[in-house]
């Protein structure tokens, strides 16, 4: 427990370290724009939709002075990272709220694809990757590794046009966006109480499964593309695992004393190989968050994507695109420190080599 702790401390300061390095890079970024330009990030949401050029002037230059951004680039800094901690990340004149508040409410719509799909591609990606190596080069084995090849070569939004093609056109069994159109018009009313965002939970809350089926219904197709790839990268490293490990002079041990193989494979090597295997999660894990965004546009899911685009369709909306990339860094930052930790309950060698 005390390794634990001190790899969560450790972890704690390298995500500060690496948010201070990120956002004073992004900042500086921001800084080759005159200081009228970056006044705009701190416009009030309530701004009157007639003002003389003079008015708007004057209001300028008062946010300049209030912001101290003509002071030098630390102090700018300073002010504007301490407004990011107290939730203040500017308003945005497209999504019309405050950008914060925009990234909260669009949150669960991405948390709940990546949920699903990482409780999708891990699982299947360990027992693929496992079933492969104990088999190696029978026709299990051949399967998983020509299903994997297709799947790391084929394009996400070829193979979402494919599916939409055949299960939607064709066969009209699941449909693009996140819930059909009748059950938008429940749970947008007074009577659906929204506790976690997440639609599949939300909908058991509520005591309406079928909000729950409705909405595990369009996840299938988006989660299914999202997963794909990195079941593949996890099968892949699996299964070069557990043909390393089944070489060893432990499992030939194993079975001169006549341990069944099914046993040695599951309750043996599958320990040894899972030490690699969480890395490779841990990485398909933070690069799902920037593949879930594109997975969101080809399937109409409204969630953090949906600011990002609306920031740069016709005008660029710096603060919507500036809170956007904060947002992912963070995301991001945050989720590699929590499978960092669930790697060392899981792998004792991991706990080694902290220690």
């Amino acid at each position: 427990m005390r390794i634990v702790l001190r790899a969560f401390l450790l972890r704690l300061v390298s995500i500060v370290v690496t948010l201070l390095i990120v956002t004073a890079l992004l900042y500086a970024t921001v800084m080759f724009t005159p200081a009228e330009t970056r006044a705009t990030l701190y416009l009030p949401k309530n701004l009157p939709s007639r003002m003389t050029e003079q008015q708007y002037q004057k209001l300028i230059d008062n946010i300049i002075e209030r912001y101290h951004l003509n002071e030098p680039y630390p102090v700018q800094y300073a002010y504007w990272l301490g407004n990011l901690v107290k939730g203040e990340w500017g308003y945005s004149p497209t999504l019309q709220k405050d950008v914060f508040t925009a990234l909260m409410e669009k949150t669960p719509v991405t948390a709940e694809l990546t949920l699903y799909s990482t409780l999708l591609f891990i699982p299947l990606g360990l027992i693929s990757g496992v079933i492969a190596g104990a088999k190696k080069n029978k026709l299990a084995d051949h399967g998983v590794r020509l299903t994997a090849y297709i799947a790391t070569t084929l394009p996400s939004f070829i193979l979402a046009l494919l599916l939409m093609s055949f299960f939607y056109v064709d066969l009209y069994w699941f449909a693009p966006s996140r819930v059909s159109s009748s059950i938008s018009l429940l749970i947008n009313s007074d009577n659906f109480r929204q506790v976690t965002g997440l639609l599949t939970i939300d909908g058991l809350l509520n005591r309406r499964p079928d909000v729950t089926v409705d909405a595990f219904r369009h996840l299938a197709m988006p989660v299914f593309t999202l997963a794909i790839v990195h079941w593949a990268t996890l099968a892949r490293v699996t299964r070069a695992e557990m043909i390393d490990e089944l070489n060893q002079d432990y499992v030939v041990a194993a079975r001169a004393r006549g341990i069944p193989e099914r046993w040695i494979t599951w309750r043996h090597t599958l320990r040894n190989a899972i030490a690699p295997s969480m890395t490779s999660s841990l990485l398909s894990v933070t690069s799902l968050i920037t593949g879930v965004f594109v997975v969101e546009i080809l399937y109409d899911f409204h969630g953090v994507s949906d600011i990002a685009v609306r920031s740069m369709a016709y005008t660029l909306d710096a603060p919507a695109a500036l809170g956007f990339a904060i947002y992912s860094v963070v995301v991001v930052l945050l989720l590699m420190a929590i499978l960092d930790l669930v790697q060392l309950f899981v792998d004792p060698r991991a706990r080694e080599k902290r220690n």
